[in-house]
């Protein structure tokens, strides 16, 4: 017996943690991306350590698709499932223009910054995301995640510059798939920097330290 499959649109709220800079014009807007069962909560504080921060609006966006983490109370959410993979691609990156009309002033530069599922996240907003208001990407920070391939296929010519982080001891953004990376923007003339730092698959102050100096330049 066979079935029909329909994509419904749907309207749904998504939630955002601003914090503003801190004395005199901000240089620019950060905006983060948390990783898998992860929260906006988690990624502002991320965003927060950076060295030099203050300076900058720091806006965290959490997943439009949230559940409780296993028996407990806590909120997670996550980007995407394989499931209607290319219309949760489209809703993510509407999603990310309307927290920037709503939040940012126009002509701010900005800057994406992802972890681990987020990692995709922070490339397609930079290359694929809004334009309108003159929200023109400045870099993206990528820390435990891939770059998503359809991009490196498609639109390469788009990429701002980029910070790609791998820990040491990641075992699910691994070295393989760090080198490929590394290679394909590398062959595609995309302004790269990497760092291998000595960690598992997390955000660590190395880390921050390293996004700190990328963003002083």
């Amino acid at each position: 017996m066979t079935h029909e499959i329909h994509s419904i649109a749907a309207t749904t709220h998504g939630r955002v943690l601003v914090r503003r800079a801190r004395g005199g014009a901000p240089r620019g807007v950060l905006v983060g991306f948390h990783g898998y069962s992860e929260s906006a909560a988690i990624q502002l504080a991320r965003l927060e350590q950076i060295p030099g921060s203050e300076s900058w609006t720091l806006i965290s966006v959490q997943g439009l698709h949230r559940f409780y983490r296993g028996r407990a109370q806590e909120v997670g959410a996550s980007w995407m499932t394989r499931e209607d993979r290319e219309a949760a691609i489209a809703d993510n990156l509407a999603y990310v223009a309307a927290a920037l009309r709503t939040i940012a002033p126009a002509g701010s530069r900005v800057v994406y910054a992802g972890f681990s599922q987020g990692v995709p996240m922070a490339f397609r907003a930079a290359v694929l995301g809004p334009r309108t208001g003159n929200f023109e990407p400045a870099g993206v920070i990528g820390v435990g995640g891939d770059v998503p391939p359809e991009l490196l296929a498609d639109h390469v010519s788009a990429f701002p510059p980029v910070l790609l982080l791998r820990g040491t001891h990641d075992e699910w953004y691994t070295a393989a798939k760090f080198d490929a990376d590394v290679e394909a923007l590398r062959a595609s003339g995309v302004a790269l920097q990497t760092v291998v730092y000595d960690a598992p698959h997390e955000w660590t102050p190395a880390v921050s330290e390293a996004a700190g100096a990328w963003l002083a330049r």
